[in-house]
């Protein structure tokens, strides 16, 4: 889908949007398209929470405010990575999940009783 400065600001476009450039475009962020395609999935992924935490404490909103709080979801999950790298996210499950044949080594000083 090709978003330009007329594709209207409206929820039915905003449900056909696909690509994280699309979503930038539709709210006129401006964007590293280097840094978009490394960070792209997180992006995504972040957006997608908290623009479900916007629908949750904000069920009747307008059209046109929706849109606006997510404007701002989707700038604030731009931003994060930016000052924060995927693995310190943690979005995905793959970086929540501790190999079980692996030993921390704060699990092993917490267990001898080493302060740090």
């Amino acid at each position: 889908m090709t978003i330009t400065a007329d594709t209207p600001r409206t929820l039915a476009e905003f449900t056909k949007l696909i690509d994280t450039e699309d979503y930038l475009n539709f709210f006129g962020i401006s964007y590293d398209p280097t840094f978009v395609n490394v960070n792209r999935l997180h992006i995504l992924k972040q957006f997608s929470l908290l623009i479900a935490q916007v629908d949750k404490a904000f069920p009747d909103l307008s059209e046109s405010e929706k849109l606006e709080k997510y404007q701002l979801a989707f700038s604030e999950a731009y931003e994060l990575f930016k000052t924060s790298s995927p693995l310190e996210t943690k979005l995905f499950k793959v970086f929540k999940d501790v190999p079980s044949n692996v030993v921390l080594l704060d699990d092993l000083t917490k267990e001898a009783g080493i302060m740090q």
